[in-house]
């Protein structure tokens, strides 16, 4: 029997009314994300204007000009090498924290609470927390080494230390953001879990590696996005602490683009790098979405 007219109104006007509800979001979107990637695309063919000179199509020369720079291979360099640290140490690091503060014991609010408070700290606050612990001769690691007759050493301005100095900013200031979604997830897993892994005489680290760490699998997807997002995004304390500094030791993609972009005007030398990045971090989430979200369910 065919549906009534009224019926047939009723179900018509659903995907209306969905998409009336859908248009504010997508307009923003579409204005302030979409439409700027697009231009930036296409203004990395032309020439930077200069005064009454418009741009001009150059091809492919700012890419040729990218890829010709010692800058950018070093910075690049530098910020795969933060990657590569920043991710599984966070990570790792928050795992830690979530199993340990999730157990029954005393001042685990404390511990909490503890942790979690670089999260809600500005990165520019973070910055020049670290700034006075790494600042020569009077700050707080100098103090400790001098305490224990360690020699003086200038962390940031050294270029072989000053990349892993901002590195730990970096991590400390993550860790415990991530650790609030392993904390959650392991709250949210069975009790009876336990209870039967301790009948049958499992050790704490067999429970770890045989129920909770395959359980936090899809957790631990959505946390590697958002370290691998934040690895490329991040220069906030760059900016104070070393400016790219020494010899370009702490350059990372972001504060080379703004540089570029905004210290030598540069703009479509900067359009290409942004589409640079933005291919890497398209094709690093597609991967992780498509590739990898198919291998964390626990099955």
């Amino acid at each position: 029997m065919p549906p009534a007219r009224g019926k047939r109104t009723t179900m018509n006007q659903k995907p209306i009314t969905a998409w009336l509800l859908l248009l504010p979001a997508l307009l923003l979107l579409l204005a302030f994300t979409h439409l700027p990637a697009v231009a930036t695309f296409i203004d990395s063919f032309y020439s930077t204007p200069r005064g009454s000179r418009p741009a001009v199509w150059v091809g492919l020369e700012n890419y040729a000009v990218m890829f010709e720079d010692p800058v950018f291979w070093r910075a690049l360099r530098n910020n795969l090498w933060y990657a590569g640290a920043t991710i599984p140490l966070s990570i790792g690091l928050a795992l830690l924290m979530a199993i340990w503060v999730n157990e029954r014991m005393t001042g685990r609010a404390f511990l909490r609470l503890a942790f979690f408070t670089p999260t809600v700290l500005p990165m520019i606050a973070v910055a020049n927390i670290w700034l006075f612990f790494y600042t020569p001769q009077y700050g707080l690691l100098e103090q400790i080494s001098g305490a224990l007759g360690l020699p003086s050493h200038n962390w940031l301005g050294t270029p072989s230390t000053a990349l892993g100095a901002v590195t730990l900013v970096a991590v400390w200031k993550e860790a415990g953001f991530f650790m609030i979604f392993y904390l959650a997830a392991l709250q949210g897993l069975n009790p009876s879990l336990r209870e039967a892994a301790a009948i049958e005489g499992a050790s704490r680290w067999a429970y770890f590696r045989r129920v909770q760490w395959p359980l936090l699998m899809p957790t631990t997807l959505f946390v590697l996005v958002n370290a691998v997002i934040n690895a490329f995004r991040t220069v906030d304390h760059i900016i104070v602490l070393t400016r790219g500094g020494p010899d370009n030791a702490t350059l990372l993609l972001l504060y080379h683009l703004y540089e570029v972009g905004f210290k030598f005007w540069d703009t479509a030398y900067a359009s290409a790098l942004t589409v640079l990045l933005l291919l890497v971090l398209g094709g690093v989430a597609l991967l992780q979405f498509f590739v990898l979200d198919r291998r964390v369910h626990y099955r």
